[in-house]
């Protein structure tokens, strides 16, 4: 090939790179990147297919594909991802949020509205909040939300204050550093959320690149089965709930009939599994009656 010189041969030369570099996506990758580094959208690389880049712009994109090379996440590349129609800034102080965890909004905004109808102001908590995309989503979706969003990282709270700051949502999360419940003594919630580590130690090192050498650890990992900080949120959550209160989670897939029953020896009235897309548990709900 010529040398390369216009939108598409850099895009067939990154997303070469990135395959020959083991990487799960390498053209939606390499699309990305360049779109983003570019401040255009997607499909205006095709639009513009045959446009010529700046000295600049290649020296920019070869150093954003040799970073996806070495597998660090795009997100973290290009220092946002948009989660539940919100775009957060994201680096290495959080855990990048999955769309996954659009389904413990969900799940939270769906019970928010069946059990309290009538109530005019709603307290819930957000435990272990990192880049505040839960405490985002959830203020978002629900006008009568009060959020308390926690973290025990300083780095994270930080983070989350940006975002929160940047939509607009200040006023309506309140961030306080602590460990899990800790720091909410003597508060009763509506709901409490979290997306807590749930990786078990076992599966560490199957973990793929992207995440095991770049998100940080102390987010994934919960002990030796998975369900060292759920066990602590099932029994620390039980009487921080009003009546009707609910307890949601996120889970590992191969996790729900263990919390579930950890729900039950509790004294949760009721506890159920809500699948994600791919059919797979994916939050765990437990609720005072």
């Amino acid at each position: 090939m010529a040398s390369p010189r216009t939108v598409m041969d850099y895009l067939q030369l990154a997303t070469g790179h990135l395959d020959a570099s083991g990487v799960e996506s390498p053209r939606l990758d390499a699309e990305v990147l360049l779109a983003d580094l570019l401040g255009i959208e997607r499909i205006q690389l095709y639009v513009q297919h045959d446009r010529p880049l700046t000295r600049l712009e290649v020296d920019a994109y070869r150093q954003r594909i040799a970073r996806r090379a070495r597998r660090e996440p795009v997100a973290y590349i290009t220092g946002k991802r948009e989660f539940y129609s919100l775009e957060l800034k994201v680096d290495r102080r959080c855990l990048i949020p999955r769309p996954e965890t659009e389904h413990l909004v969900e799940t939270a905004l769906a019970e928010l509205g069946r059990r309290f109808a009538g109530e005019a102001c709603l307290d819930v908590a957000d435990i272990g909040t990192g880049s505040g995309a839960i405490a985002a989503g959830v203020a978002k979706g629900e006008p009568r939300a009060r959020v308390t969003a926690t973290d025990i990282d300083a780095g994270a709270l930080e983070l989350a204050a940006e975002n929160l700051a940047r939509l607009g949502l200040s006023g309506r999360v309140q961030l306080v550093r602590g460990d899990l419940l800790e720091p909410l003594q003597g508060v009763l919630f509506h709901a409490i959320l979290s997306n807590p580590p749930y990786i078990a130690e076992s599966q560490w090192e199957h973990l793929p690149p992207d995440v095991r050498l770049y998100e940080p650890r102390g987010a994934l990992l919960g002990g030796a089965d998975g369900l060292d900080l759920i066990r602590r949120l099932i029994q620390e959550a039980w009487p921080r709930l009003v009546p009707r209160g609910f307890l949601a989670l996120e889970i590992g897939h191969d996790q729900g009939e263990a919390v579930l029953e950890l729900a039950r020896a509790r004294g949760y009235a009721s506890a159920w599994l809500v699948q994600d897309l791919a059919g797979r548990d994916r939050v765990a709900v437990m609720a005072k009656e």
